[in-house]
């Protein structure tokens, strides 16, 4: 079960994502951060008091807290990347998250086997593979985007680290107090580079697609994490990047050269051999 609803968060992770890469193309990332946020705090908030779950303690919402934050930059990041790269590039370095997880089990004595940890090399493998800028010559270079997708990476994976914390007590309002977070910081933001928060009325319809996909896939991993091991379900949902890659190939017609592809491979099949293991 925690599989299934880690793939299903993925899934519609990729889509709003791709959705939010398009989007920061046309206006400031933090406009679209803000708005999507908002879109995706409505929902969580409906999906709150349809279930009618009581307020933990204060305490116990604080990872939730640190998740929203971290989400919020961790978006931030990654819509900005693809906004300045190649989709194809930018999503499957930022599907590295799972290490940071990982490395959280592993400080509570669950330890990668020795195939997760083949698929972490793979994952790094395919990071390198990816970062190269094909046009620096000799000269090393990253790629575009490469840098935010890094950051993008390490906010997720400390994402799913405090979902996880937060969802023990109570999945609704782990959603609702990050998403509330991410929401408040992204305006915060906004507010101090004086960046607008209204995006222009022909983009609406894809900033609430990002925000309905985006809360609908914390939504699945939160419960996800209810049922299996964090590292696990951090891995899957990383495998994000699929759907996003499929459509701007689609969508945009992305073509990417044959050491990129694999690259491309090597980070998403490692993230698959570490949920294997």
């Amino acid at each position: 079960m925690a599989a299934i609803l880690a793939l299903l968060g993925a899934a519609s992770w990729g889509v709003g994502d791709f959705f939010g890469g398009l989007a920061a193309r046309r206006v400031h990332v933090l406009t679209v951060l803000v708005a999507s946020q908002a879109v995706g705090l409505v929902g969580a908030a409906v999906w709150l008091v349809a279930s009618l779950e009581s307020p933990p303690d204060a305490v116990h919402l604080l990872p939730a807290a640190g998740a929203g934050a971290c989400g919020a930059i961790g978006l931030a990041a990654l819509y900005r990347g693809m906004a300045v790269g190649a989709m194809g590039i930018v999503a499957p370095i930022s599907a590295a998250g799972p290490v940071v997880p990982l490395a959280v089990d592993s400080t509570r004595g669950v330890s990668p086997s020795p195939y997760q940890w083949l698929g972490i090399a793979a994952v790094l493998g395919g990071i390198v593979l990816l970062a190269r800028d094909a046009d620096a010559g000799r000269t090393p270079k990253l790629a575009s985007g490469v840098a935010l997708a890094l950051v993008a990476a390490a906010s997720f994976g400390l994402f799913i680290v405090g979902l996880d914390a937060g969802a023990d007590e109570s999945v609704a309002w782990t959603i609702l107090v990050a998403r509330g977070t991410s929401t408040a910081f992204a305006l915060v933001l906004a507010m101090a580079v004086s960046v607008g928060i209204r995006p222009p009325g022909r983009l609406f319809p894809a900033i609430v697609a990002i925000g309905l996909f985006d809360t609908t896939a914390n939504v699945l991993v939160a419960f996800a994490t209810t049922v299996g091991s964090a590292g696990v379900v951090a891995v899957l949902s990383a495998l994000y990047p699929v759907a996003t890659i499929v459509l701007a190939r689609v969508v945009l017609g992305e073509r990417l050269d044959k050491s990129r592809r694999l690259g491309g491979a090597l980070a998403l099949g490692g993230a698959a051999v570490v949920a294997a293991g």
